[in-house]
């Protein structure tokens, strides 16, 4: 029985010798046992980062974002270009796709040199009896008559407006945005004010609201209304499609004529502080508004 005592107290003596020197060398360290399962034990590795790498400018730059950084197109339809042999670099044509341009490469698109360009961006209020095209060999007014000296790098206009509609049209040398911003699956809003030569009948306007078939396809209106404090003449419509004259055709199909037609908003810029025929610069938040259409 003796012996038995003295085997539990050697024990006892060695867990609270243990246990002090635990405390002692760790005095907030908690003394519950633990048992570990090595299946549960996991292994964690680091994931890669998912940041893309910045292309070395000293490297070269890619060839299909050059002839996008040029206002040309988007990257994606430069490299079809480029396989279709469109593009030449110091007089050789390149479809090797991922090829590099160096800072002292002669780049030509279609014939045309290209430089990189810093991206501009100029908002415009069109005035009427002003065509959307680059030049008119009819020697009619274009609008790049209005724009010629806005910057010193050659900017483009971003989808049309007829001669006849007034109101906002962007120019811009960045492909790939302007790619954007006339693509309909991106739904980039248009406001206009339409004046019509009688009033709008509510029968009609309930049904443009609703969608119709317009020349054998689908129209979608985004919104439509009469303008406040207006005569039922004046209406607002909302549109997304990139259609040819759409508002006209979409008045002209239920027997109205536009007599005045202004796009007042086009993904979300306004004519605020623009007079008729004039433009101004688009500021750094503009900018970034839209790119994340």
């Amino acid at each position: 029985m003796a012996a038995k005592e003295n085997s539990s107290r050697g024990r006892h003596a060695k867990k609270e010798k243990k246990e002090t020197s635990k405390k002692k060398d760790y005095p907030n360290m908690k003394t519950k046992n633990f048992r570990v399962n090595p299946q549960n034990i996991k292994t964690f590795k680091k994931k890669p980062s998912t940041t893309p790498k910045k292309e070395n400018v000293a490297d070269g730059v890619r060839l299909n974002k050059y002839i996008a950084n040029a206002g040309v197109c988007s990257r994606r339809e430069a490299d079809v270009y480029i396989a279709a042999g469109n593009a030449s670099v110091n007089g050789k044509t390149i479809t090797e796709m991922g090829y590099k341009v160096q800072t002292d490469d002669v780049v030509r698109f279609d014939g045309q040199p290209l430089s990189m360009e810093t991206k501009r961006y100029v908002l415009m209020n069109k005035p009427k009896n002003y065509i959307t095209t680059m030049d008119d060999e009819r020697g009619r007014r274009t609008v790049m008559d209005i724009i010629d000296h806005a910057t010193k790098e050659r900017i483009y206009p971003v989808g049309r407006l007829d001669r006849n509609t007034t109101g906002l049209l962007l120019f811009t040398n960045d492909g790939e945005l302007a790619k954007k911003l006339t693509h309909p699956k991106h739904n980039v809003k248009k406001l206009y004010h339409a004046s019509l030569d009688k009033k709008l009948d509510v029968k009609h306007l309930q049904i443009i609201a609703a969608n119709f078939v317009l020349e054998g396809k689908m129209v979608f209106v985004d919104a439509i209304s009469y303008v406040d404090g207006q005569p039922k003449t004046e209406i607002g419509i909302e549109i997304h499609s990139g259609r040819n004259r759409i508002v006209r055709k979409i008045f002209e199909h239920f027997g109205y004529a536009v007599v005045k037609l202004d796009r007042v908003i086009f993904a979300g810029l306004t004519k605020k502080n623009i007079p008729r025929g004039h433009y101004r610069p688009l500021t750094n938040q503009e900018v970034i508004n839209l790119n994340m259409i």
